[in-house]
């Protein structure tokens, strides 16, 4: 009897509230509710930044931070990976797979996407203005226009007072 192959899920999350409110609408809607069955094979990516990247074209002395840059950003992605783990464990979603990538956000979920052969792609969103959008890139954005798949873009909901 031929099983058939699950269709992939990357989910991009980084060390933002709103990634991982993604990530757990992502279980609570399409994993949870089939404990032994999900729909998907799950692939949680965290694009680590470069330390290059995160200094910037500094003049002399950049070597010297370059170190501590980096280290933060090893401490940064193992936060993100250990706390990706735990939403899945508190959910019963124990067939996972977390990958720790280094690069641009934009570019690396869309690799990821490409790797994986991913049929849907699901981003948080920080729900920035058009002005800080355009400063600042979107990911989301980004990814709705290039990755080749599906791309649901998960907004948490605002708190009415």
């Amino acid at each position: 009897m031929e099983t058939e192959e699950k269709s992939v899920m990357v989910v991009g999350v980084d060390d933002s509230e709103l990634s991982f409110h993604a990530l757990e609408w992502t279980l609570d809607h399409f994993f949870a509710p089939f404990p032994d069955t999900a729909p998907f094979k799950l692939v949680i990516v965290h694009a680590k930044a470069s330390p290059a990247i995160a200094i910037g074209l500094a003049g002399p002395g950049a070597i010297d931070v370059f170190p501590l840059v980096e280290a933060d950003l090893k401490k940064t992605a193992a936060r993100v990976v250990e706390k990706a783990s735990e939403i899945c464990s508190s959910r019963s979603v124990t067939d996972v797979t977390v990958e720790v990538v280094e690069g641009d956000a934009r570019n690396t979920l869309c690799e990821s996407v490409e790797k994986h052969h991913a049929s849907i792609l699901v981003v948080g969103s920080h729900g920035y203005g058009a002005i800080k959008r355009a400063v600042l890139g979107s990911v989301s954005d980004y990814c709705a226009h290039h990755a080749h798949c599906t791309v649901m873009i998960v907004k948490k909901p605002k708190t009415k007072h």
